[in-house]
This record gives C-alpha cells, sequence and structure tokens, in this order.
C-alpha cells in the first residue's frame, strides 16, 4: 500500500483526535468546520478506511484511526522538535563547536570554556588538546571549527586573529641562586645552567629558538619533555630551569612551588590566536564563543599579567 499523507492532514487529524469535535478543531486550527471535514475526507481516502466513528453526539476513533494517531504524534512531536533545534541553532543557543586548543593554552581555555557553558547549557563541545603538530593536522584537514594556538603556520589558508598575549617567562625551584636578584640576570649568565624544554616542533620552543637566533646565540637544553606539567615537575624538583607560558604557570607561582627570574629579554612576547581554514562557515554557536573570547579574554590577561 502505498499512502501519500500530507503534514497539513496529519495535523488537523491530531486536532480533531484530541478534541473529539471536527467544531472544537476547527476553531483551535483557526480553520473553517467544512475545510477540516474535507482534511479527514481526503485522509481516509488515502487510508481507504474511515479514522472516526459516530456515536451519538461524539466521534471516536476506528482501529486505523488509532494506527494514524501514533503516526501523527510521533511525526508531528520529531518535527515541532526539530524546528525548535533549528530556532536555537541559528540564534546561536545551541548546537556543537569543536575546539582545539594547543597545551600551553588549555588552562585558559578551560576556564573560558566553562563560563562559556554557564551561558550556553544545551552546547556539544568536542574539546582536543594537543600539540602544534596536531593542531595543524587538525586544520589541514578541516576536522575542527576553531583553533586557539601560537603563532599561525603560513603555508595553510587560514583566517587568523590575535586575540591575547602569550608571555613567555623562565621558572626555576624555590631558593634557586638565581632568583630574588636586584639585578636583571644577563642571558650570559642564564645559559650557564641546565634547561628543560618542549620537544623541537612545540610553538614555545620554536619561539626561543627564533629569539636565540636573533641574539645569536644557540641552547643546549638537558632535557626534553612533551608536555608543560612535565617541565614544571622536573622545574620544582630541581633538574633544570625552564621557560613556559606565565599562564602555564599561575598556580605554582601562587602556591609559591615555583619562581620566576628576572632575566633581560623575557618576558618573550608571544600571542595567542584564534584560527580556522579560510572558509568554512561557522555555526551561530561558533561565531558567539569567538565574539565571547574576544570580549571576555581581557578579563584572564589582566589578572595574569607579569
Amino acid at each position: 500500500m502505498n499512502i501519500n499523507i500530507t503534514l497539513r492532514q496529519l495535523k488537523v487529524f491530531r486536532e480533531v483526535a484530541r478534541q473529539q469535535s471536527f467544531t472544537r478543531a476547527s476553531k483551535a486550527l483557526f480553520l473553517t468546520q467544512p475545510a477540516v471535514s474535507m482534511q479527514i475526507k481526503q485522509l481516509e481516502g488515502v487510508i481507504g478506511m474511515p479514522l472516526f466513528e459516530k456515536q451519538g453526539k461524539q466521534i471516536n476513533l476506528t482501529d486505523a484511526g488509532e494506527e494514524i494517531k501514533v503516526l501523527s504524534e510521533t511525526i508531528l512531536q520529531q518535527i515541532e522538535e526539530t524546528t525548535q533545534n533549528l530556532e536555537l541553532l541559528a540564534s546561536g543557543q545551541q548546537g556543537k563547536l569543536r575546539l582545539a586548543v594547543a597545551t600551553t593554552v588549555a588552562s585558559v581555555a578551560t576556564r573560558l570554556m566553562a563560563r562559556f557553558n554557564e551561558r550556553h547549557p544545551a552546547l556539544s563541545l568536542h574539546f582536543i588538546v594537543t600539540n602544534r603538530e596536531g593542531l595543524i593536522d587538525l586544520l589541514e584537514t578541516n576536522q575542527t571549527d576553531i583553533v586557539i594556538m601560537g603563532k599561525p603556520p603560513e603555508d595553510l589558508q587560514l583566517e587568523t586573529q590575535e586575540f591575547m598575549p602569550n608571555p613567555l617567562v623562565v621558572i626555576a625551584p624555590p631558593g634557586h641562586t638565581l632568583c630574588n636578584r636586584q639585578k636583571a640576570v644577563s642571558l650570559n649568565s642564564l645559559f650557564q645552567h641546565n634547561f628543560i624544554l618542549r620537544e623541537p616542533s612545540s610553538g614555545t620552543r620554536r619561539a626561543i629558538e627564533r629569539f636565540l637566533a636573533a641574539e645569536g646565540r644557540s641552547l643546549e637544553s638537558s632535557m626534553e619533555m612533551n608536555s608543560n606539567d612535565a617541565i614544571k615537575q622536573s622545574v620544582a624538583e630541581g633538574l633544570g630551569l625552564g621557560i613556559v607560558s606565565i599562564h602555564t604557570v599561575t598556580s605554582e607561582l601562587e602556591q609559591g612551588s615555583l619562581k620566576l627570574i628576572d632575566v633581560t629579554g623575557f618576558p618573550l612576547r608571544r600571542s595567542w590566536y584564534l584560527v580556522q581554514r579560510k572558509g568554512r562557515r561557522l555555526s551561530p554557536l561558533s561565531e558567539r564563543f569567538k565574539a565571547y573570547i574576544i570580549e571576555e579574554v581581557q578579563n584572564f590577561h589582566n589578572s595574569l599579567q607579569v
């Protein structure tokens, strides 16, 4: 049996079934009673069976009517829910956000996301924290909406927006000989000590190497680690000095488990960027998140300045 039922027929049928009256249904639908009767008659013609039976002044559903009632409630409810969801998507109140961030910005990004999620509880978030290579791979394969990272790669078609300073500082364990000096430590004095650095492919490591190249210097690290947490723990244990983003050590500085060293030429001035593939159409929610980041990030920066 091929059944060609229109949504209009289902809407009229559902209202008649609910009201158990053609007259009341016509008033609820703002239609004339003949228009309601015609829709039901056409639907019965499609089904090939009566959908209502009269018992005195009351009308009741036939067995076929009971089947169509289930169908109409299911389909129309799904359509109404979908319509509501589409309206929320269009307004930026609901939707998916695919966000990827560099490890150095993860703590700040997490706090920003938590506040954004309070305003948008219907948010569906896909959140990735990875190194520079991972971020570039996500951009190359167009698998993410927005990336938060340091200096964007120049060989990809990207839209970038600088939005927050990301100064690199030198950290040491409490009591280190270079801490609490009245004058800034020279680079010559600094380089006499061992360092624990990020892996060569990281944005932090590249920024350090660019700085050293401009100074005509090079730095041999005693250790390389692929996470800021590992560097912080190693520095705290006295295994060497570290160069990290100020944003990754705010808690440790407050607690006193790490100290900053005042060094000539530091902090190294870097920035974080909002990055997306050129031509990628962001959802209204993603656009709202970008606007939120720009608006709110200055508050974080003010509280985290060196």
